[in-house]
């Protein structure tokens, strides 16, 4: 290497990726330039390490997992966001609102909230490295109440999801002791808890017909016409819940088959999530794939059933009424919410894990994909085999069952029977819901602690395990009621007040203002851009400032405006003091944010008009990548003028090179982008 000084500058020669590069510099610097130099040896260049107190600051303390490898952290999204919401929920809501009707909300709501919040959540927990509590409170201080609601959507949330999973490990259970009993325990009709009301179908329709005729004479008060149900349904009322008449009747006696089954479900959810989130990868990638394995063979058999063409044409066609209806609108915008794990933690808490630079845009679009698509043959599984079932029992497809949370239960287990070897096939439909209900489990129960470790991180992230083990004993606490007579009644509540519908689009929605709008939809994009390299399109922009949060507003008004309450089945409808519960349910998140942002506006140091200045001011906790990577970009923006004008010659053989020209010898292109460097400031030259 030489150097020498030139008219008015200096001049440094040196190798560099196996050419001669000459670095010229004609401006001499001022003192205010001298500083943040890095120093090192010709033909001995080091492993680059900068020392910027910015960057170490809030450096010490245990340092935060990370994924294995990328892999992890896709087949991670998959799992959260690809569960019981696609093949539990999705189906019987897309049944009680019109099928065809439902669909159109929820694609206009996937277009223009789902898929930009599922990738705005995953990106701003990849930047910040945090999880859901914190992140809106570090863009938007005053609206920390939005994260203090994420957590207590997702507390509800993690109690009652995990009552399904009980339900499926009773019913893998039963499975189980059928093999000794000789056939499945919902296969006919004889049993104990069967009533006289119940009949078996036969795929001789003209048989069917007869049977039905003299079967019962007891008769719908409504309708008139006959009474029955099928071995499905009632091992499902009166075997698996045991359910009473009505929640006014009480919660009634415990199931205590069902509490060892719940007590099963959070065993094994604790033990995925114990070491923390990150270290389950390869666990993930098995709960991820096993699911389609199941559904695409069901699939092939329900495509075959007589009948199925019409539960497929019931499924796609629009009810105008239904269109019109405020619960179409909010269960059609709430499930795409549900669905995509948006609003609640989750995706910040799995993209802290990244690696600053992963390229979480892919991941995100891809995940939106599968899900809608699973979505979609979830709903195809369950109406091809409400058609059969219609046909069958020679009624309407919208009479066929009385839908409710339980209607994959109702369904599914009606599509094994007609299988061969059929308690096989119920022991792998089991396990594939077990495996759906648990990967996502974990990671909303996951999403919770993340939440809560990163608001206290001196105190409790030592305690990480402890406070796992405590929150996982209360969540299972207080999902004891719901395994009661009258616990489904309850769980209907929770499902509709506190997981979902105004609850979770009230949240979003602030979450949308605050990162759109107080940060700015700009300056996010320029978060996306430090992490991928590439800046969001227009599109992206438009949906996290105007359309998301047009879209939400709308849904939310029209639903409060036309409000109709929780009803569980068809007929049944809560008493007074239940809808007053479930409107405290939801409540009980949405108050946070207002009632946060009042709190901080009146007891800051300053006035209120200084409190909400500052208060609408972000302050980032940065990750130390972060904080580099909006320095590189900000001097980019500034044409590199104040950091790379200046390369000093010292004693013979070391060359002085700042901070951020370290930063491009270190990539790949290095040449090329020195080259675009030269472009930008007349007085430094790259000469070959």
């Amino acid at each position: 290497m030489t150097g020498k000084e030139g008219g008015g500058g200096f001049v440094q020669t040196f190798d560099f990726a196996s050419k001669t590069v000459t670095l010229e510099d004609n401006d001499h610097f001022s003192e205010e330039e001298g500083d943040n130099f890095i120093e090192f040896k010709a033909n001995q260049i080091p492993a680059i390490k900068i020392h910027d107190p910015d960057l170490e600051d809030g450096d010490s303390g245990p340092a935060r997992g990370e994924w294995s490898n990328k892999w992890d952290f896709l087949f991670s999204c998959i799992s959260v966001s690809v569960g019981l919401g696609n093949v539990w929920r999705f189906p019987y809501l897309c049944y009680e609102n019109g099928g065809g009707s439902f669909l159109i909300v929820y694609f206009i709501a996937m277009i223009f909230c789902g898929i930009p919040i599922f990738f705005q959540e995953v990106a701003i927990g990849q930047y910040l490295g945090s999880g859901g509590m914190t992140l809106v409170s570090q863009l938007c201080p005053m609206l920390k109440g939005v994260g203090i609601g994420t957590m207590t959507v997702v507390f509800f949330l993690d109690i009652y999801y995990c009552i399904i999973i009980a339900w499926s490990f009773f019913y893998l259970i039963a499975t189980f002791a059928s093999f000794y009993h000789g056939e499945l325990y919902w296969e006919n009709c004889g049993h104990y808890w069967n009533t006289d009301l119940c009949f078996r179908a036969h795929d001789n329709i003209t048989e069917n017909q007869l049977e039905l005729a003299n079967h019962t004479k007891a008769f719908d008060n409504v309708t008139h016409q006959n009474i029955t149900k099928t071995p499905v349904e009632e091992f499902w009322d009166h075997r698996v819940l045991q359910m009473n008449n009505g929640i006014e009747h009480g919660l009634g006696a415990l199931n205590w088959e069902l509490v060892g089954c719940l007590v099963l479900a959070w065993l094994v959810v604790y033990g995925i999530i114990a070491k923390g989130l990150h270290s389950s990868g390869k666990i993930i990638w098995f709960t991820a794939l096993f699911p389609y394995f199941v559904m695409f063979i069901l699939l092939g058999r329900a495509l075959t059933l007589d009948g199925a063409m019409d539960g497929l044409t019931y499924m796609f066609s629009v009810d105008p009424e239904k269109l019109i209806a405020s619960k179409t609108w909010i269960d059609g915008a709430s499930q795409i919410f549900f669905a995509y794990s948006v609003g609640m933690g989750a995706l910040p808490a799995l993209g802290s894990y990244n690696k600053f630079h992963h390229n979480c845009y892919r991941d995100a679009i891809l995940t939106c994909i599968i899900n809608t698509l699973t979505c979609l043959l979830a709903g195809i599984l369950v109406f091809c085999i409400l058609g059969y079932m219609a046909k069958l029992q020679g009624t309407t497809l919208d009479a066929v069952v009385n839908s409710g949370p339980g209607l994959v239960f109702l369904t599914y287990p009606d599509l094994v029977v007609t299988l061969p070897v059929s308690a096989l096939w119920a022991v792998i439909f089991f396990c594939m819901l077990l495996v759906l209900g648990i990967d996502s489990e974990f990671c909303n129960v996951e999403a919770l602690v993340t939440g809560i470790v990163d608001n206290w991180p001196d105190k409790l992230l030592k305690h990480r395990r402890l406070f796992t083990i405590g929150i996982s004993f209360l969540l299972f606490l207080l999902g004891i009621p719901m395994c009661t007579e009258g616990g489904i009644y309850l769980f209907r509540l929770m499902d509709f007040y506190s997981c979902s519908g105004m609850a979770l689009i009230w949240v979003c929605f602030f979450q949308t203002i605050a990162i759109g709008w107080f940060f700015g939809a700009e300056r996010f994009a320029d978060c996306i851009e430090q992490m991928t390299g590439t800046r969001p399109g227009l599109f992206w922009r438009l949906c996290w400032k105007y359309f998301a949060p047009a879209v939400m507003g709308g849904v939310f008004i029209f639903f409060v405006y036309s409000f109709e309450p929780a009803t569980y089945g068809k007929n049944y409808k809560y008493p007074e003091w239940a809808e007053i519960f479930g409107i405290f349910l939801s409540l009980s998140s949405m108050l946070w944010v207002p009632g946060y942002a009042l709190y901080y506006l009146f007891t800051g140091p300053g006035s209120l008009r200084e409190n909400l200045r500052t208060g609408l001011q972000s302050n980032m906790n940065l990750r130390k990548e972060a904080k580099l990577a909006s320095k590189i970009q900000q001097n980019l923006k500034d044409g590199f003028g104040p950091n790379l004008k200046r390369m000093q010659l010292g004693k013979p053989g070391p060359i002085h090179i700042s901070e951020s020209g370290i930063q491009l010898l270190n990539r790949e292109n290095s040449e090329f982008e020195m080259g675009n460097i030269s472009s930008r400031d007349p007085s430094f030259t790259i000469q070959e």
